[in-house]
């Protein structure tokens, strides 16, 4: 497909119009999107990915862009995807990430990507496993996903990223949201921002005695400091994202990371395939009959969909 080929070239340079057209190709499900990533697939794997998840107004926006800062500083390429949450009513997105990194924005070095989740669960787009990659495959030397900031739903961030930073701060009763199920067991760092506020002693302490009842086998989460408005903390922070790094290769949690990843990306792209291929054989007015019906409570909809795939 020349268009895949016209594009592929400057995607493999780097430059910033080829990876945001690429990008938008995989949102939209262009048709040259699968041969895209299909050619840069073999040259995957290079780039270190971070994520940054955690409840609102935490700083998380604030925390990527002093991270961001630091990188650049040592020379690297950093790419930035900030996932928003999509509007159920207007399907539109606020996508204000950007705004708040306007600062590095400019940066030739840094690339930003807005992305609306468009209703996938789990805080994050449905295409951002896919501009993660093309990220990779464009040069960049570090990815930060930085997700909506929902709570609980956040725990699939982990499935896509080598080090995950759960960011928190005094006052918000942030020490009861980490011990909501899933939030605990993504963090492979727990970030304490806006620590010169009251109240960051009383969360480090709570975290602290999470973790002794979690009794984590391997890696222990460290409990960090930052006052990412100013910058402090950061340098500690990019140290001990590194160290987990290191961590990983070590014990074989990259290639642990790595194939899970692959498996949560194969089986949502095979669910994706069947609801498509549902659609495409059976006609509207069947598949409106079939939600009337669950609807209805004339039929249940394990049944419903029983019958459907055994139709198609």
């Amino acid at each position: 497909m020349p268009l895949t080929v016209d594009l592929l070239e400057p995607l493999r340079r780097g430059e910033h119009r080829a990876l945001g057209r690429a990008i938008s190709w995989m949102e939209n499900g262009h048709a040259g999107a699968r041969n895209l990533m299909a050619q840069v697939w073999p040259h995957l794997g290079r780039a270190m990915v971070i994520g940054i998840t955690g409840s609102p107004g935490a700083g998380k926006s604030t925390l990527t862009d002093q991270l961001a800062r630091a990188l650049r500083a040592e020379g690297q390429k950093v790419g930035i995807l900030a996932v928003d949450p999509t509007s159920p009513f207007s399907g539109g997105a606020i996508l204000g990430d950007r705004i708040r990194m306007q600062r590095i924005a400019a940066d030739p070095g840094i690339f930003i990507r807005s992305m609306a989740t468009r209703g996938a669960l789990g805080g994050l787009a449905r295409a951002t496993q896919d501009a993660i990659d093309l990220l990779d495959a464009a040069g960049f030397d570090t990815v930060i996903v930085e997700t909506v900031g929902v709570g609980q739903d956040e725990v699939d961030v982990v499935s896509c990223v080598q080090t995950c930073c759960v960011v928190l701060v005094p006052g918000m009763g942030d020490e009861i949201q980490a011990i909501k199920a899933g939030i605990m067991e993504v963090a492979d760092l727990f970030i304490i921002n806006k620590a010169d506020r009251e109240g960051a002693d009383q969360v480090e302490r709570e975290l602290e005695a999470m973790k002794s009842l979690a009794m984590p086998e391997g890696w222990d989460p460290p409990v960090l400091r930052t006052v990412a408005q100013v910058g402090t903390g950061v340098a500690e922070l990019l140290a001990q994202i590194r160290e987990h790094g290191r961590w990983l290769r070590a014990h074989g949690g990259l290639a642990r990371k790595a194939r899970e990843r692959a498996r949560l990306r194969f089986e949502s792209l095979l669910a994706e395939a069947a609801v498509r291929r549902a659609k495409a054989h059976v006609s509207p007015e069947r598949l409106d009959s079939l939600i009337q019906g669950i609807a209805d409570h004339a039929l249940d909809p394990y049944t419903a969909v029983g019958g459907l795939l055994g139709e198609v």
